[in-house]
């Protein structure tokens, strides 16, 4: 196993994430992925202005912040213009399934070749903690103090919202464990390498812990996520057009 930092992962100012936040883990998975496949000066990471913008302490890549809910928008028209790059829209539930339902509808509509990575933590994070199209029946959040009622406000998940699209990847993971966390870093190497072949739209979502706004201890919220969530948000492939098969 390869312990080594990725190459372009270094704090330029104090981290702004709480303690056992799951975005640290997944940013470095990014970074791992970049490293691996040899794109770091190719790579361009979109960001959101909630939680995820975050990673712009710690990655030294060519960025964009954009505003809430629009890094896929975003990323799609970089991407028209510099086709031969690899960029990723970074950004979370509420971000990616409220905010920017839109811009994920129609990216997958027209099967933009960019990478998606979705942090859900099953709550708006930055903003204090209401509840998100992600969030759990009966869990309980600022916007829902009484516990999510699913019979009023649903619960979104997008592998049941995209299984039907002409798009290249549709997969989720998780970063609970050594292996979780292996399996999600191949799945992120996967829809990069899709957008490398110019397949088309490659989406990653990983569940992670907030244990600020899931209101638990950082080992607590990992469980939650890791018990309760994967009861709404299976682990694995959904969609995937590529001559591989699925990510393993």
């Amino acid at each position: 196993m390869n312990l080594k930092k990725p190459d372009r992962i270094g704090l330029k100012t104090q981290s702004t994430w709480c303690p056992g936040c799951g975005h640290g883990l997944v940013t470095r998975l990014i970074a791992e992925a970049v490293d691996e496949l040899g794109i770091n000066e190719k790579f361009v990471m979109v960001h959101d202005v909630a939680c995820n913008g975050g990673a712009r302490a710690i990655m030294r890549f060519d960025a964009i912040s954009t505003a809430h809910g629009r890094p896929l928008a975003t990323a799609s028209g970089y991407q028209r213009i510099r086709p031969d790059n690899v960029v990723c829209a970074y950004l979370g539930d509420g971000a990616c399934y409220s905010i920017g339902a839109a811009e994920l509808i129609h990216t997958a509509l027209r099967n933009e070749n960019i990478t998606g990575v979705v942090v859900n933590n099953t709550v708006y994070g930055m903003t204090g903690g209401q509840m998100s199209p992600a969030t759990l029946p009966g869990e309980k959040t600022t916007s829902s103090p009484r516990g999510k009622d699913p019979s009023r406000y649903g619960t979104l998940d997008v592998f049941r919202l995209l299984d039907q699209m002409n798009i290249a990847f549709l997969a989720r993971g998780e970063v609970y464990d050594v292996p979780s966390i292996k399996k999600t870093k191949a799945l992120i190497a996967k829809a990069m390498k899709n957008q490398m072949e110019k397949r088309g739209f490659s989406l990653v979502e990983a569940l992670a812990p907030c244990p600020t706004n899931l209101h638990m201890t950082p080992v607590k919220s990992k469980e939650f996520m890791h018990t309760e969530a994967v009861k709404y948000f299976p682990l694995g492939v959904c969609i995937d057009q590529s001559e591989g098969g699925a990510a393993k």
